[in-house]
C-alpha cells in the first residue's frame, strides 16, 4: 500500500513540473517573436592583463591564437583597416624632416618659373690671337735683368759697351751676331752723337727689328699645281704637332688640305698626323712602316691633284744619327714633290727655341741640304733666351715665318718682328 502511494505521488509531481515547463517555454517564445532572435552569450575566455595606459603591451604577453576553423569566437583580433581609396587624405610623415633637412620640406614641389638672364645669341667662336708680350715673360725678364745696370748708367763708356755685349750673349744672340750688332751700334753712336746708355738701348731695338724683318709670307704654287710645304727638322722639336696646327689654320680659312705622313720610320708620327687629319677634316696619306718617304709624298701629291685639293703638308724623317743618309733622303723627297702636278714652294725648318745654339747648328745643316725657305720656331714661350731668333735670322738670312707661343692649336702664329722686339726689349 505504501509503495502504491509513493508511485502516485511521483507521477503527480512529474505532471505538475512538465506543465510548468511548457508554460515557461510558451512565454519565452512569445518574447522572442516580439524582440527578434537573441544571441546566446558565448563562453568568455580570460583576457590577458591590460598594459598601463600610454605604454606598449608587455612583451611577455603570449600572442592570441586564432580560433579554430568553424568555431564561433567573438574575441577576434582585428587587422588594421585597409586604406579607404575614396576617403580623406592621410598625412604621411615628412621625409625631409625625418632625414634631418628641416621641417616643412616634404616631397619635391613643382618647379617654379626659372628666371634667366638675357644672353647674346651664340655665334661662331672667336679665338683671340696670343700676344708676344703676354707669352715671352721668361725671355723678357732675363734680358731686362741683364740690361738693368746699363739702363741706369748715365755716361756711355767702355764699361757700358761691355755690359751690353754680355747681355746679348747671355740672351743667346750668339757671338757672331752680337759682334755685328755692336759694330753697327758704335758706328751709329759716332754718327749721331749718342752719349748715353739709354740712347744705345733704343738704337738696339731698331737694329733688332731691321735684322728680324724679312719675307713672312707662306708662298703658294701657280694655278693648276698642288702647293707642297715640306716640314723638316730633327726628332723632338714639335714637327708633327706643327703640321697639325698648320692644317687646322688652313682649314679654318676655308682651304682643303692633304697631309702626307712622310716620316715612315716612326709609326707614332704617322698615327699622330692621322689623328690631326681626322680632327680638322683633312685628307691623309701614309705608307708602310720603313717604306720610301718619297713614294708617300708622291702619292699625296697625286691624290691632292686628282681631287682638286690645293695644299699638301708633308712630314719628313728627322733621324740625326744618320745625318748623311737623312739629308740625301730629304733631297730625294723634295725632287719628287717638286714634279708636276706638285710644286714645292716652302721648306719649313722646325726648331725648338729651348735648344738655343744647337738650333742654329741644325738650321745650317738643313739649309745646306734642302734649301730652307723659312723657320718655324716652337716653344718660344718656354725659353729665357729668345735671342736665338736673332741669331738664326742674322747668320743664315732665313726669315722666321711662324712661332709657337703655347701648346694650343691657336698658339701657332705668324712672326711679327716689331711685336717680338717690343716684348723682348720693352721701351720702358
Amino acid at each position: 500500500m505504501l509503495i502504491t502511494l509513493i508511485v502516485i505521488a511521483c507521477a503527480a509531481f512529474v505532471l505538475v513540473a512538465g506543465g510548468g515547463y511548457a508554460v515557461v517555454s510558451r512565454s519565452r517564445g512569445r518574447r522572442a517573436l516580439t524582440r527578434g532572435p537573441q544571441r546566446t552569450a558565448p563562453a568568455l575566455r580570460p583576457s590577458p592583463p591590460k598594459a598601463p595606459s600610454g605604454k606598449p603591451p608587455s612583451p611577455e604577453a603570449p600572442p592570441r591564437e586564432p580560433p579554430a576553423a568553424g568555431a564561433h569566437d567573438t574575441s577576434v583580433t582585428m587587422a588594421p583597416p585597409e586604406p579607404d581609396v575614396a576617403g580623406p587624405d592621410v598625412a604621411e610623415p615628412d621625409v625631409a624632416e625625418s632625414e634631418g633637412r628641416g621641417p616643412g620640406v616634404g616631397a619635391p614641389e613643382e618647379p617654379g618659373p626659372e628666371v634667366l638672364e638675357p644672353v647674346a645669341p651664340a655665334g661662331p667662336e672667336v679665338v683671340q690671337k696670343p700676344r708676344f708680350r703676354d707669352r715671352l715673360g721668361k725671355a723678357r725678364s732675363a734680358l731686362a735683368t741683364q740690361l738693368a745696370g746699363l739702363r741706369g748708367r748715365g755716361k756711355l763708356d767702355q764699361e757700358a759697351w761691355d755690359e751690353l755685349e754680355e747681355a746679348l750673349i747671355l740672351a743667346d744672340v750668339g757671338v757672331v751676331t752680337t759682334e755685328a750688332l755692336l759694330r753697327g751700334l758704335k758706328q751709329r753712336a759716332r754718327a749721331e752723337g749718342l752719349n748715353r746708355a739709354e740712347q744705345v738701348v733704343s738704337a738696339l731695338r731698331e737694329e733688332l727689328v731691321a735684322r728680324l724683318d724679312g719675307d713672312r709670307e707662306l708662298h703658294r704654287a701657280d694655278a693648276g699645281l698642288a702647293t707642297v710645304w715640306l716640314f723638316v727638322g730633327v726628332n723632338g722639336v714639335g714637327k708633327t704637332t706643327t703640321i697639325g696646327k698648320v692644317a687646322m689654320r688652313e682649314t679654318e680659312e676655308g682651304r682643303r688640305v692633304v697631309v702626307a705622313a712622310g716620316d715612315t720610320f716612326r709609326a707614332a708620327a704617322a698615327d699622330q698626323l692621322q689623328i690631326w687629319a681626322e680632327r680638322v677634316g683633312a685628307g691623309f696619306v701614309r705608307g708602310n712602316e720603313g717604306g720610301d718617304p718619297g713614294a708617300v709624298v708622291f702619292d699625296a701629291v697625286q691624290h691632292a691633284s686628282a681631287r682638286g685639293v690645293p695644299l699638301v703638308l708633308a712630314d719628313t724623317a728627322g733621324r740625326l744619327h744618320t745625318k748623311i743618309n737623312l739629308m740625301e733622303e730629304l733631297k730625294k723627297v723634295r725632287r719628287v714633290a717638286d714634279r708636276p702636278p706638285g710644286s714645292v714652294t716652302e721648306v719649313l725648318l722646325v726648331i725648338d727655341a729651348t735648344t738655343g745654339q744647337n738650333g742654329l747648328v741644325q738650321a745650317r745643316q738643313f739649309t745646306e741640304a734642302v734649301g730652307v725657305t723659312g723657320i718655324v720656331l716652337t716653344k718660344l714661350d718656354g725659353t729665357a733666351k729668345g735671342g736665338i731668333a736673332v741669331a738664326i735670322t742674322g747668320e743664315l738670312g732665313v726669315p722666321i715665318k711662324l712661332v709657337g707661343l703655347g701648346e694650343g692649336p691657336e698658339d701657332l702664329v705668324g712672326f711679327d718682328a716689331q711685336e717680338f722686339v717690343d716684348a723682348l726689349l720693352p721701351d720702358d
